[in-house]
């Protein structure tokens, strides 16, 4: 079933900003002499949006997940970046030797290219979840006919390659902007982000990495790795998991997917 879409709500920030280029068009009318206030407003409003699209754990532009909301002493692995054919197969190993599962924000591209190993995340029990199509770098500052493009493109592609839809949605480094959230909506996609990451894609000291995730762990935790774009000769994430699962499992803690 489609999401209805009167039930859609800008956020209040977007909100504001409207009415700010309303205001601001109006008093230009009726008060040019009034123009540096004017810019003025249009500036600071600007730059508080360009401020929530470079705040990846930010609520601003729209619901956000970044803890789970039941975790019943349950952290969530999220893994970004892959398929790789590379690394993945080895990440999927040691997910198994620990019998966790978790979830893979998969880039659409690299789903068409490896579709058998897409299909393998899903038959060992983890889930595909949705990281746009190309992994634009310019992502957060593209238009709403672009960036549904890649994520609508994900969605189908994952669909038609594994019969599974994915339900998470994870921009590029977590940089959005404010077309992203209707677009979700449309798509029956939520937003998660993480509560914490290791930087693994350019960290290359394994110790370093650990530390960042496990830092005050807690039930609820959203953490972060990749098995694409991940740094070092040997892939950060194949040193990094088995120990932060054990990590995990010392505390007392269920690692998981995304529920």
């Amino acid at each position: 079933m489609s999401p209805n879409p009167s039930a859609f709500q800008y956020p209040l920030l977007i909100q504001l900003s409207l009415w700010v280029h309303v205001g601001a068009a109006v008093l230009t009318l009726l008060k040019p002499s009034l123009w540096q206030w004017t810019l003025g407003s249009l500036i600071v409003d600007h730059l508080v949006i360009t401020a929530a699209t470079l705040w990846p754990r930010s609520g601003w532009l729209g619901p956000n997940l970044l803890r789970l909301p039941d975790p019943q002493q349950r952290v969530a692995i999220t893994i970004d970046d892959g398929p790789d054919p590379a690394v993945t197969p080895k990440v999927l190993d040691i997910l198994d030797q620990h019998g966790v599962k978790a979830s893979f924000f998969c880039v659409g591209e690299k789903v068409r290219r490896h579709p058998g190993l897409a299909r393998e995340i899903l038959a060992r029990g983890h889930t595909l979840e949705n990281h746009t199509t190309h992994h634009p770098h310019s992502f957060s500052v593209m238009g709403p006919n672009s960036i549904s493009k890649e994520v609508v493109g994900t969605q189908e592609i994952i669909h038609n390659t594994t019969g599974f839809t994915p339900r998470y949605f994870r921009a590029p480094a977590g940089l959005r902007n404010a077309f992203l959230n209707r677009i979700l909506f449309q798509n029956g996609l939520k937003q998660a982000s993480w509560t914490r990451r290791g930087f693994d894609t350019v960290e290359t000291n394994p110790d370093k990495v650990l530390a960042r995730l496990t830092h005050k762990l807690a039930a609820g935790d959203i953490l972060l790795l990749h098995d694409g774009n991940a740094a070092g000769r040997t892939p950060i994430i194949l040193e990094v998991l088995p120990r932060l699962l054990e990590r995990i499992a010392q505390k007392g803690l269920r690692a998981s997917a995304l529920p």
